[in-house]
């Protein structure tokens, strides 16, 4: 297990052009309070701020658990009424938001628990691949608290509606196979080896051109949403071919050598 911080709660990490985002409390298997919840947000916004990104991994502290949702105690604490729910909610829109909006690709590494707040985070990047023996599920009728609009969007998005509220309903916890064929995750792995693939894929990201991937992350979210879509929009899809890593990815496809991106 690595040792980390124990104050570190949101713990972040670098290496070249990959930020690593760790959930550090692994005496609670990663379930997190008011305060870490707020802390993502921060760091997820100080990162889509770092041009030199080129991809974020998140992940838990071990391979027990990915997040096991919000500490109940800090629930019963923080969360007692629909005053301090209603703040709550807000703060945890903005942090999901700030997950969901972040320029740079973002890749959730998922070993053990992933269940409530572990799948609304996991929803909220671009990229879920998962040990074999993870598990996955929102039972939080059972604690008599309900998801926001803001928490249930991302997860609609991706396995729809019916089968969302089906998973609500019955509180039922499904594993990696299933999760894998409703769409949730992008890929399943050994569980001993989903680090390494999630880091492995990072460095793939990594290695491709950077203004590319962030434009096409604003375009399909850019999509989802129901306006028309306005000229001065359209104009953004061709930004691509103005850039030094439009001739550079051109060049090193036509003398068949591999491209080294600077992300402008």
């Amino acid at each position: 297990m690595e040792i980390l911080p124990v104050t570190d709660m949101i713990h972040t990490e670098r290496d070249g052009a990959i930020a690593t985002v760790i959930l550090n409390r692994p005496d609670k298997l990663n379930a997190l309070e008011t305060p870490d919840w707020k802390r993502i947000g921060e760091v997820m916004k100080e990162l889509d701020g770092d041009d030199s990104l080129r991809c974020i991994v998140i992940r838990g502290v071990d391979t027990r658990a990915f997040c096991a949702g919000s500490d109940i105690g800090d629930l019963m604490a923080s969360r007692s009424t629909p005053s301090q729910v209603r703040d709550y909610a807000k703060m945890l829109a903005t942090s999901l938001g700030a997950i969901s909006g972040c320029r740079h690709p973002v890749i959730a590494a998922i070993n053990g628990a992933c269940v409530g707040g572990g799948m609304e985070i996991s929803s909220a990047c671009d990229i879920r691949l998962c040990g074999e023996s993870s598990r996955f599920g929102a039972p939080i009728n059972k604690l008599g608290v309900t998801m926001s609009y803001a928490e249930l969007a991302p997860l609609i998005a991706i396995v729809g509606g019916a089968r969302l509220l089906g998973m609500l309903l019955t509180g039922e916890i499904i594993d990696a196979q299933r999760a894998y064929e409703i769409g949730f995750v992008n890929r399943v792995v050994p569980d001993e080896s989903c680090i390494d693939e999630a880091y492995a894929l990072a460095r793939s990201i990594a290695e491709r051109a950077p203004l590319v991937n962030r434009l096409h992350k604003k375009f399909i979210r850019r999509i989802a949403r129901p306006e028309p879509i306005r000229d001065a929009e359209i104009e953004d899809c061709y930004a691509a071919f103005k850039t030094e890593d439009y001739r550079i990815g051109c060049e090193a496809f036509l003398a068949k050598c591999k491209p080294e991106f600077k992300g402008c």
